[in-house]
């Protein structure tokens, strides 16, 4: 159809996950291996607002709505550059789990960087996200 195949914008996300943690000095990879700590998508959902088509570029905003001491939540947006049209909003939930799939708290050192970050206190944003679902 010449179109973006609808779950590939999970795998987008996914890239805008990882480039921001990355932009943060933080690594999956050394995440896993230093920290066994594994961080596994829990809850996804997408909201398809316009299509995109083979060779558009397309932009993936990433932003923390939310965190805990095991779960850290995402929003994304992915828009097409050439007309600045939102092709699709979405959400993901991940977990902090250890190697034997048991929940565990996120490494240290990311939660204390999640508390620099600009979110509203944690009361306010769990009752948003509940509204908002």
């Amino acid at each position: 159809m010449g179109r973006v195949y609808h779950p590939n914008y999970l795998s987008y996300m996914e890239c805008g996950r990882v480039e921001l943690m990355r932009g943060w000095g933080f690594s999956y990879a050394e995440t896993e291996k230093e920290e066994e700590c594994f961080l596994p998508v829990i809850e996804a959902w997408v909201k398809y607002k316009a299509p995109a088509e083979f060779d558009d570029e397309l932009e993936v905003v990433t932003t923390v709505t939310d965190f805990s001491y095991v779960r850290i939540s995402f929003a994304y947006v992915v828009r097409r550059l050439k007309d600045d049209v939102v092709c699709a909003e979405g959400r993901t939930v991940l977990a902090g789990v250890d190697l034997a799939g048991e929940p565990r708290r996120l490494p240290e050192n990311l939660r204390n960087f999640l508390e620099t970050l600009d979110l509203p206190p944690e009361k306010d944003r769990r009752r948003r996200n509940r509204i908002a679902t």
